[in-house]
Formats: C-alpha cells, sequence, structure tokens
C-alpha cells in the first residue's frame, strides 16, 4: 500500500491510502463496500454487539448526511452513506487496544483487519488501473482481437444480445456487474459464520483468494495492457479507436501491432479480473446451501454475460481469468494442505496454461483465428485441464471418514 501511494504520487494522483484517509470525514466513493466490510468484522462479535454496531453506523451516517444538507453541501457528491460504517470498524479497532487483551484483542483485531482489507483491496485496484494508464500508452487489443476470432468473437455477439434485451436487460446486467463484492461478502458471511462462537477464523476463505486476486492481477495488466472492445473497437474509445465496429461488426483480420490510446482508460483486461472473482464466488460456493450455490453460479453466468455484452473483455480475457482464478485458489489450498507433490504439480500446471495462453494471444493470434476449429476448441480443453485438475487433487486432499470397525462377539449373560 505504500509502495502504490508513493508510486501514485509520482504520476501525480492520490494513492489508496489518501483515497481512505478521505472517506473518513468527506463523502466516500465505496458506499455499499463500506458496509460489507463492517459486515465481515462483526463476524468476530456477538449478537448483541453486532446489532449497537449496525445501529451506531446507520446512525453517525443520518447525522452527516443531516449536517452535509444543513450546510448546503452538494449531496450527489460520493454516496450518502458509509462514513458511519467506516467509523465503526476504526472505533472496533480502538476498543480491541484499549478494552480487550489477549486472545480477544487478536480476534477483534483480525476483524478489523477483515474489513479495512476488503475496501484496501478496491482501492489498491484503482490506483493499478490509473498506473496502467498513464504507464502504458500503447495497448495489445489486436492481438486478443485476432486470436478471439478463435472462440467466434463472443464479444460482438453477447454484445448484440444484450442490445437487444433493452435499458432493462442493462440496467440488471450492470447491477450484477458492479456488485460483485457484495456477492463475495455474502459468500464469506457464510463460510465466518462460526468465528464469534468459536472465537477463531477457518483456515481458507473466499476474502483470501479475493485479495490474491486482486494483488496478483494488475501485474499481468502491466504486462499484458488491453483496454476491450467497446473501447479500442467501439464508440467509447473516441478518436483513438481503431474503428467503430463493435459489436456489429467483428475486428479484421490483419497483422496485428500495439496501437497507441489515452492515458485515462485503464489497461485492464488481460486476464479478467471479474471473471476471476466470479470464479471463486462460485468454487467457495459450493460447500453452502442450496439457496448459495445456486447464486454463486447465477453470479458467475451474469458476469460473464456482462463482461462480453458491455464490450468490456474479449472471450480470451475470459478463458485466461477463468485459468488464473482456479490457479490462485489452487495455491492457497495447497499452501492450507502442505505443500506435497500433488500440489505443487497443480499449480505448476495452472502456472504453465496460464503462460502459454499469454504467449498464444501475443505471438500467435493469426494462427488462432485462421485455424479457429483448432484453437478455440485447444483453449476451452486447457480450461478444462486446469478445472479438472483442480477438482481432481483437491478431493483427494478432502479428510475421509475412518470405516466402522466390526464389533466382536457379544458375550452371552446367563440371567440366574
Amino acid at each position: 500500500m505504500v509502495a502504490l501511494e508513493i508510486a501514485a504520487r509520482h504520476y501525480g494522483f492520490p494513492g489508496p491510502i489518501t483515497e481512505q484517509a478521505r472517506e473518513v470525514a468527506l463523502p466516500p466513493k465505496s458506499g455499499f463496500l463500506l458496509y460489507a466490510g463492517m459486515a465481515l468484522t462483526m463476524v468476530v462479535l456477538t449478537w448483541r454487539e453486532r446489532r449497537i454496531a449496525l445501529c451506531t453506523a446507520i446512525g453517525i451516517d443520518a447525522v452527516y448526511l443531516l449536517v452535509r444538507w444543513s450546510v448546503g453541501a452538494d449531496l450527489t457528491e460520493g454516496h450518502p452513506f458509509g462514513t458511519g460504517a467506516l467509523w465503526v470498524i476504526l472505533g472496533c479497532a480502538v476498543i480491541a487496544v484499549t478494552r480487550r487483551t489477549g486472545r480477544e484483542r487478536a480476534l477483534l483485531l483480525k476483524g478489523v483487519g477483515l474489513g479495512l482489507l476488503l475496501v484496501a483491496g478496491r482501492k489498491a485496484g484503482d490506483t493499478w488501473l490509473l498506473i496502467t494508464s498513464a504507464t502504458r500508452p500503447a495497448v495489445y487489443d489486436q492481438y486478443v482481437a485476432t486470436a478471439d476470432h478463435a472462440l467466434g468473437n463472443p464479444s460482438w455477439v453477447v454484445g448484440r444480445i444484450v442490445r437487444a434485451t433493452g435499458p432493462a436487460g442493462d440496467f440488471f446486467l450492470n447491477s450484477v456487474y458492479t456488485q460483485l463484492a457484495v456477492a463475495a461478502v455474502a459468500v464469506a458471511m457464510y463460510q465466518l459464520r462460526n468465528v464469534a462462537a468459536e472465537r477463531a477464523f477457518p483456515h481458507h476463505h473466499l476474502v483470501r483468494t479475493f485479495l490474491v486476486i486482486g494483488l496478483l492481477g494488475p501485474a499481468v495488466y502491466m504486462i499484458f495492457p488491453v483496454v476491450g472492445p467497446i473501447f479500442a473497437y467501439g464508440t467509447d474509445g473516441g478518436h483513438w479507436a481503431v474503428a467503430n465496429l463493435w459489436p456489429d461488426t467483428p475486428s479484421p483480420l490483419g497483422a496485428p501491432h500495439p496501437i497507441p490510446f489515452d492515458e485515462i482508460t485503464p489497461r485492464n483486461c488481460m486476464p479478467s479480473l471479474h471473471t476471476a472473482w466470479a470464479t471463486a464466488i462460485f468454487i467457495h460456493s459450493r460447500r453452502g446451501p442450496r439457496l448459495l450455490r445456486f447464486a454463486g453460479a447465477f453470479w458467475l453466468v451474469a458476469t460473464l454475460t456482462a463482461t462480453l455484452g458491455f464490450g468490456l473483455h474479449y472471450g480470451v480475457d475470459l478463458v485466461a481469468g477463468g485459468v488464473f482464478a482456479v490457479t490462485v485458489e489452487a495455491a492457497l489450498r495447497a499452501f492450507d494442505h502442505g505443500w506435497d507433490l500433488s500440489g505443487v504439480r497443480l499449480v505448476a500446471h495452472g502456472a504453465a496454461v496460464f503462460t502459454a495462453l499469454l504467449l498464444s494471444y501475443r505471438y500467435l493470434p493469426r494462427e488462432m483465428a485462421g485455424h479457429p476449429w483448432v484453437a478455440g476448441p485447444l483453449l476451452l480443453l486447457a480450461l478444462a485441464s486446469v478445472i479438472h485438475a483442480y477438482v481432481r487433487t483437491t478431493a483427494l486432499w478432502e479428510p475421509r471418514a475412518a470405516p466402522a470397525q466390526p464389533l466382536g462377539p457379544v458375550p452371552q449373560v446367563e440371567l440366574v
């Protein structure tokens, strides 16, 4: 976070620490995310403490909104709520230091850290996006768009379908796409539901996977900058766009090369982290009740549809995002299990496939587009191989119940 703050200052914009500190007093940009972070913090509290925390946060937001209205402040700036949630999280940290000791202090501080990390991860991600646009003047969209012909240009196809649904479909998918963190918190809350009773966190949960995906993903953005079809081939790119083709006309085949682009649009397509996060939600929802499993599957399908239908990603971005998510999840599971040959082999398999995908998109896009009936199935098989290896290996790591031992002969008791 400190390194990102310094880098952001170097390029002339505030970093994640500054942005987070501003929300203590100024209208927050996070809104729902701050309340989601507070919900994660409250997993360590009792039900009585949770009610007090929630009422306090709502009361602070109500007073804060009233003060802003009374002084004539612009109520449309930032979110009207969220400050109260942040104050409650910070208040829990103060209580942990001043009123708790030993294991109870550590547990409450872990809850505070969990809530703040969710928000800090979002701030760090926003800073990374600004850095990619400031440091990568050329983008590789022509390479990715050419490789996407191997999958039949799914962004163009889904884009036309979403446009046909009209404003209703657009609003629905946008709501799903922008509130991905809320879905993650719902799954995480289920996984952490027993923390208050057991006074301990489980070894592995969704928030860990979310944070690691957000930590590693932007590094790939710096290596493979891509802005997406709506910008490179659509109206949102303005005069920087190659042509106004999306979603009606597929991108033309030719000799792909890096194209210059503006210093504002984030280069955040390769891999699709929304796909990666939605995949993580799907994986972690598998052990929940039926409603949670249904919600996890729904959020994955809706997120994939939104990323393609809004022209924010190419199809090959989604394949890379899925491989990336499963590999990160495999690494975290292997770390908890204890690194052995099966764990090393699983993570190495995912990393090798992910690297091969990036290299093929960069150096073999014309060959992929020229042989779609070969390259397309190979891409899907590569993704399927990583998923199959993950499912098979992690199933072997699951603890198995010991078989019941047969009872010996029952002694005969003679009644007198």
